[in-house]
């Protein structure tokens, strides 16, 4: 049976010596002072002894595991042997955090001649297959690949001496137990075990008490506290703007490194085919391309010829972009784990970072509930609008630091012929615009509400007759709607009618969209023959007006317009008589019932006006064709 597990809290000092080696790679890269679970693995009471670690996100896991098992792999040494049989296993989730620690290995044992291999999925199998017939040191890979390789024969762990689990709770999460358990059954009993995660959970710790002995594990996550390093704030903004909004906050913060999140493949496709078409240097990475593409995407972020990352989850863990200063999450995640995982990209490493949730009004109570459980402070606003981007613009110009850079002989002389040949303004006139020319535009965006508080909870009965009173009350038309006074509300005139089988069931939904309200700030709705007539709560009108005029189109059109009669219809009644000028009335009313059957599904032996018309509506037989029905023309009987 094994031993409980131990716990530590870790201890903030210099860097502990480690290896010579290490300690010369260490101080190349400005490593000065350790994170606290780098401090922590390098304490006397974790050497040589297998680990169960969870850290935050960004808090520096992979150098603390390639320092932690320094110790098993050269022991006194400076330089390793000839590689031949590979000595430690790094098994990580995703093909990219498997490419980044493969990345920060070679750096951090360099200096100590290691040979490090990998193994991913996606890569060309047979040059993974001559990298470890070559013989290495170490090697990263991810659960299936080097599963493939164990099968095949072509990977050889009788040698080794450490292995790792990277992400462990997110191994676990996308299915990968069966082969973690595969992989560690076919390494050495005797082998170091050490078990990296940002959260443990009872499948991780069961895990743990199977395949680990003696156990020291190191908590250095604060419980109850959010990152110190991100400034999460939460913008409201409306269904169909959300899109503008990450234009909006992109240019708002001018980050060197962005990356915005979406649920699904398609989603990436088309938020960054628009902002490549706004002018943003935007790249996509998601699970349907290919390994070389999805290199060169991050290879983009990090040397700058990218500064936007339009990704799916398959980003939210372990990748590690040293500009990367703010998130956006476009699709809000579906648990608050995902959020701290996606959020966690940004504010690494003690630097700072902001993360960004779009918030459109149909999804407040799911973003507080998110909020909530993921135990962070949030700042609620609107999204930036265009002339809050042109301030901030005009600032950062101000402050520019071509401003304060050295002026050379040639840039003398070519700004003396500047000036003789036209004004200081004329000149700096020439800078704004030619700065201006280089960013793309701002969107005009409506905010989609002002701050409130959380909604209270209602009694059972309470929301149930509220509920009741809402949907009789939508489907009375122009006597429903909220008991407000007429001053307090706004009337305007939608291009739609009975004709279109205009029906209040589907017009409050694009009422809503097109206008940026709620059904609660919707009055009374009238249906005639042309238009419809409905009430918007007078508080919301100005909003309400600015909205649709942007969002107007041939099919549909909003104005504003008073409560008198709509524009007559006209049939055998005869000009300037309005057919109908009667408002909805519901499905048990006199009125027309555009719910009920189409022209084309009426019985064929009906010989009455086609439902779904009045009867002064009918014009005859021309208006009804009978189907033909050739079992019916077959038949003899009487």
């Amino acid at each position: 049976m094994r031993a409980p597990l131990e716990t530590v809290q870790p201890i903030l000092m210099p860097f502990p010596k480690s290896n010579p080696s290490l300690d010369r790679a260490l101080a190349d890269k400005g490593y000065n002072d350790p994170t606290p679970v780098q401090a922590a693995v390098l304490q006397p009471d974790a050497l040589d002894r297998d680990l169960l670690v969870s850290a935050q996100t960004g808090s520096g896991k992979t150098v603390a595991y390639g320092l932690a098992m320094a110790s098993t792999l050269l022991g006194d040494a400076e330089r390793f042997e000839a590689p031949r049989e590979p000595l430690a296993l790094i098994i990580a989730p995703t093909r990219e955090l498997a490419l980044q620690v493969n990345r920060e290995l070679i750096w951090l044992y360099g200096p100590a001649g290691a040979r490090v291999a990998s193994c991913v999925g996606g890569m060309d199998v047979r040059r993974e297959q001559r990298a470890l017939a070559d013989g290495c040191h170490i090697v990263v890979g991810t659960p299936g690949r080097l599963r493939d390789h164990l099968e095949r024969g072509r990977l050889d762990t009788s040698k080794m001496r450490v292995v790792v689990l990277d992400e462990a709770d997110e191994m676990l999460d996308l299915g990968f137990r069966e082969d973690l358990e595969f992989i560690l059954e076919a390494t050495p009993e005797g082998r170091r075990t050490l078990l990296f995660s940002a959260t443990l959970p009872k499948n991780i710790v069961a895990l743990a008490r199977r395949y680990q002995r003696d156990a020291h594990r190191i908590d250095t996550l604060v419980q109850n506290q959010p990152h110190g390093d991100i400034d999460y704030r939460a913008l409201r903004c409306a269904p169909n703007e959300v899109e503008h909004a990450v234009v909006n906050v992109l240019r708002f913060y001018e980050s060197r490194g962005a990356m915005v999140f979406c649920h699904t493949r398609e989603a990436v496709r088309h938020l960054h085919a628009s902002l490549i078409e706004r002018g943003f240097s935007a790249v996509s990475l998601s699970g349907e391309l290919t390994q070389s593409e999805r290199s060169n995407a991050l290879q983009s972020l990090r040397d700058g010829r990218a500064r936007v990352c339009v990704a799916t989850d398959v980003a939210a863990r372990g990748i590690d972009l040293p500009d990367l200063g703010l998130v956006i999450h476009f699709d809000l995640p579906n648990d608050h784990e995902t959020l701290l995982h996606r959020s966690g990209r940004t504010g690494r490493a003690g630097r700072k970072g902001t993360c960004v949730l779009l918030v459109p009004y149909t999804r407040r109570r799911k973003a507080e509930r998110l909020i909530d459980m993921a135990g962070i402070d949030v700042s609620w606003a609107g999204p930036p609008s265009a002339d809050e981007i042109r301030v901030r613009d005009r600032e950062r110009l101000m402050q520019d630091p071509i401003f304060a850079e050295e002026a050379t002989e040639e840039d003398l002389a070519m700004a003396r012929a500047l000036l003789a040949e036209r004004s200081a303004e004329e000149i700096a006139n020439a800078l704004v615009r030619f700065n201006r020319s280089r960013l793309p535009a701002p969107e005009e965006i409506v905010d989609a509400g002002s701050d409130r508080e959380p909604r209270q909870r209602k009694d059972k009965r309470e929301r149930g007759e509220e509920r009741s009173r809402g949907f009789n009350d939508r489907d009375r038309g122009s006597e429903g709607g909220f008991e407000r006074s007429s001053e307090d509300m706004v009337w305007f005139r939608m291009s739609v009618g009975r004709r279109n089988n205009a029906d209040p069931r589907w017009l409050l939904p694009i009422i809503c969209r097109l206008g940026h309200v709620t059904k609660k700030e919707i009055g009374s709705i009238k249906i005639f023959d042309r238009e419809t007539k409905f009430e918007i709560v007078k508080s919301q009108a100005s909003k309400f007006a600015a909205a649709v005029r942007k969002t107007n189109d041939e099919d549909i059109s909003i104005e504003p317009a008073d409560a008198g009669p709509g524009k007559p219809g006209f049939g055998k009644a005869g000009p300037g008589k309005p057919r109908d000028a009667k408002p909805w009335s519901g499905p048990k009313g006199n009125g027309p019932k555009s719910h009920g059957p189409r022209e084309r599904d009426a019985h064929p032996a009906r010989k009455g006006p086609p439902a779904g018309k009045g009867p002064k509506d009918f014009k005859g037989p021309k208006d009804f064709k009978k189907p033909k029905d050739k079992k019916r023309s077959t038949d003899k009987r009487p």
